[in-house]
């Protein structure tokens, strides 16, 4: 049987981004919607989103996002990835709001610090601390956002406090993006997995990616999740960006069939990534 991997799509591009001529960025529920059809069509079976107003601005009010979850919910059972995360003058508790939805399944839980253009992207070990716990109690999988090395460790010391539940779920946060994250280099990434706990699945996002080849890379590495998205890059191939999410999500299934793979369904997802497992 082929190995199945996880494709997310993230498809909103964050306010202030350069949204290239040609690419048209989803903003109201009734775009993101028919936008994640189109991608759970061409083979997404998971979607990450921001709770975000009708300008792309984050907020604590899940009106907006709530509607888009109806909408996506009427057209495909694709999973819905929440975060804890971005960059915003939230307090903790509207960082996760999007737990307060109950059709979100999974959520994003960044594991420290990191420079983010001229200021800092701030989660200390409380705040990783309180998110967890809100996670354990709505029965959402974390999925856990490494920025730099020192992160991985920072997921076996808080799964040995039993903050977080074992097996965990690593997504690496490799590129050149605005965040000083590590750059997307072979050596980075082996250096990253070598560290992660036996048994665990992992991911990868490669921030401002330029082509597909280092999700590429991470699927012959073993990762069990890629993701692409206008959040992390318009760009398919070296100097090409993608018209919509749904043509990246086709570029990157076209290389998962290539490399002797299949993309994951959505009822496949869930028990790659233990929703099941949790939520019964």
């Amino acid at each position: 049987m082929k190995r199945k991997i996880v494709v997310t799509v993230a498809p909103v591009c964050h306010v202030g981004k350069e949204v290239p001529a040609g690419s048209k960025n989803p903003l109201t529920p009734e775009e993101i919607a028919a936008d994640v059809a189109a991608c759970a069509a061409e083979g997404a079976s998971m979607v990450h989103l921001h709770t975000r107003d009708l300008t792309g601005e984050q907020t604590f009010d899940l009106t907006v996002f709530s509607q888009t979850l109806d909408l996506i919910a009427a057209q495909s059972d694709i999973v819905i990835q929440g975060s804890t995360g971005g960059l915003s003058t939230l307090t903790l508790e509207e960082r996760c709001v999007c737990l307060d939805e109950p059709r979100v399944e999974v959520a994003s839980l960044n594991m420290g610090s990191v420079n983010f253009g001229e200021s800092v992207y701030i989660n200390t070990l409380p705040e990783i601390r309180y998110w967890a716990d809100r996670l354990k109690k709505a029965k959402v999988v974390p999925e856990m956002e490494i920025f730099d090395l020192s992160q991985v460790e920072t997921c076996t010391k808080l799964a040995n406090e039993g903050v977080l539940d074992r097996p965990m779920h690593y997504n690496f946060c490799l590129g050149t993006g605005t965040a000083s994250n590590l750059s997307d280099t072979p050596r980075n990434l082996q250096y990253m997995v070598s560290l992660k706990e036996e048994g665990a699945e992992w991911g990868l996002n490669n921030d401002s990616m330029k082509d597909l080849h280092f999700l590429g890379l991470a699927i012959t590495m073993g990762a069990s999740c890629v993701r692409v998205g206008f959040e992390d890059s318009f760009y398919y191939e070296e100097g090409k960006t993608a018209p919509t999410n749904a043509f990246l999500v086709k570029k990157l299934v076209e290389l998962i069939r290539a490399l002797g793979c299949e993309p994951a369904t959505p009822a496949e997802a869930r028990e790659i990534l233990g929703i099941n497992r949790l939520r019964g």
